[in-house]
């Protein structure tokens, strides 16, 4: 998918959105548009705005500035129960005295939809989440990613235009959190709805979105698939939160980010373009790739990173290593300030 969004295919415009807490801009005139149908991801670190413009999407804060349009309709006054957008929160807000059926029929209840709907609704999310035979357990029967499952088809039963998540999986241990990862992105393709998730964790958003917006201080540093984002990032920030790069001064000012996977670590002089000599200060063995610190006269320390093809070899270089790297002219990325 391309990295805008054209004609009909939005199912959110935002125009000029700003949110002010006293002093502080939290929220700072962005502009943005989500296509229909889409896993959208918005990351960056602490303090970045990001958790704001969820908040204003679901209604439960109100922009100083700007308008915020969803399915065509203009929703910046409106209150979060009259919005086609359902939520799924970090600690996902279980009722404990109530079984999973009970959890995820809440609010159509509330709504008041008749009980055999809800009953055959209820039914059908389930299934699709894998929880069938456990509409009757408690929250606390289950495990921390039945749960994560159970919010989800909570939020999702009411079948939503626009589902929003804050941190999804952050409550789940690391290996839990790549595998519902996998089971989140299938449902979202499955079900066909337009998914807007608020992370910090940069390999989630990568590995989930079809594209995503970096955020600092309030504002949008670029917007593109993951693909675009890292390979070409429009900044030294987004080179620098996204993944691990070395970033190196060019002549006449400019900056370069390149990506440690994208240089030549080797004992003898590469046939390469761009070539400089260092000293290996340290080595970091991670099991499918080894990470490289590399003292430069050059351009200080940079980091490299090579695959372990072998099962027996180990790291393929010592610390205190003399080396060389080398590069192709094509494998940096110039960079805006």
């Amino acid at each position: 998918m391309s990295s805008t969004v054209t004609g009909d295919k939005a199912i959110v415009r935002i125009e000029g959105l700003t949110r002010r807490f006293g002093p502080i801009v939290a929220v700072d005139r962005v502009d943005l548009e989500i296509a229909r149908g889409e896993l959208f991801a918005l990351l960056g670190g602490s303090g970045c705005g990001k958790t704001t413009l969820l908040r204003m999407l679901a209604g439960f804060e109100t922009p100083d500035e700007g308008r915020l349009f969803i399915d065509g309709q203009d929703m910046t006054d409106v209150p979060p129960y009259r919005r086609p957008v359902n939520m799924m929160f970090q600690s996902y807000a279980l009722f404990p005295h109530m079984d999973v059926a009970a959890n995820v029929g809440y609010g159509l209840r509330r709504d008041g939809v008749k009980a055999a709907e809800i009953a055959d609704r209820v039914a059908e999310i389930l299934a699709l989440v894998h929880l069938q035979d456990h509409a009757r357990r408690k929250p606390s029967q289950l495990s921390g990613g039945q749960r994560q499952r159970v919010a989800l088809a909570r939020a999702l039963v009411k079948r939503p235009k626009l589902l929003l998540l804050d941190e999804p999986l952050a409550a789940l241990d690391r290996k839990l959190r790549e595998s519902t990862r996998f089971e989140m992105v299938r449902l979202q393709e499955q079900l066909g709805l337009t998914f807007v998730m608020v992370t910090h964790d940069q390999e989630e958003a990568m590995s989930m979105a079809t594209r995503l917006a970096v955020m600092n201080a309030g504002r949008i540093a670029q917007i593109g698939t993951p693909h675009e984002v890292y390979e070409h990032p429009a900044s030294r920030f987004v080179a620098d939160f996204i993944g691990i790069a070395n970033i190196i001064g060019l002549d006449g000012g400019g900056w370069m980010a390149l990506r440690p996977e994208k240089i030549a670590l080797s004992a003898e002089r590469p046939a390469l373009p761009r070539t400089v000599a260092g000293r290996i200060v340290d080595v970091a063995y991670e099991g499918d790739r080894s990470l490289y610190h590399v003292e430069t006269d050059a351009h200080g320390t940079m980091t490299v990173s090579t695959t372990n093809i072998s099962r027996s070899a180990g790291a393929a270089f010592a610390r205190g290593q003399s080396v060389w790297l080398g590069w192709s002219d094509e494998a940096g990325q110039r960079l805006e300030a």
